[in-house]
């Protein structure tokens, strides 16, 4: 008989990006992981909905990984919403007022909190949505042709 486990063995931030991505397919919207749209920026989590709205959610595992962050608001001019992914465990008054709060394991996730919408320009929003596809598109590439090269987008 087949029995289903969990094969998910990485860090505790990827298991939220997970929870994150599942909670957020149900609002319609898909994702990528570990996106950079600008050098010296990597976001967690991007998500597109279906009228073409970006939101980022970056992932917190815990009060040190929080306190190490030092790059979060170069992520704003990047989305019309943001986010916090953190676990139920993770105590939420740390985090900034006037963001967004989604609750997540590694199996789903909530909106707590929405955050506020900042609505992109058009050129920044073209950009992004360019570094999107090409980056979705890069890893289904990979997934589908593991050895046909390198692809960093």
């Amino acid at each position: 008989m087949y029995q289903q486990t969990d094969t998910l063995h990485v860090l505790p931030g990827q298991r939220l990006q997970r929870g994150v991505c599942r909670g957020l397919r149900s609002f319609d919207f898909v994702c990528v992981e570990e996106l950079v749209p600008a050098p010296g920026l990597r976001v967690d989590v991007m998500a597109l909905g279906p009228k073409g709205e970006i939101w980022v959610v970056e992932c917190k595992s815990g009060r040190a990984d929080f306190a190490a962050d030092r790059k979060w608001q170069g992520y704003l001019d990047w989305c019309d919403r943001f986010f916090w992914a953190v676990d139920a465990e993770f105590p939420v008054e740390l985090l900034p007022e006037g963001t967004g709060l989604i609750l997540a394991d590694a199996y789903d996730a909530e909106i707590v909190r929405m955050g506020p919408e900042t609505s992109l320009a058009g050129g920044r929003r073209k950009a992004v949505l360019r570094c999107f596809a090409r980056h979705a598109a890069s890893r289904l590439q990979g997934l589908r042709d593991p050895m046909g090269g390198v692809w960093a987008v």
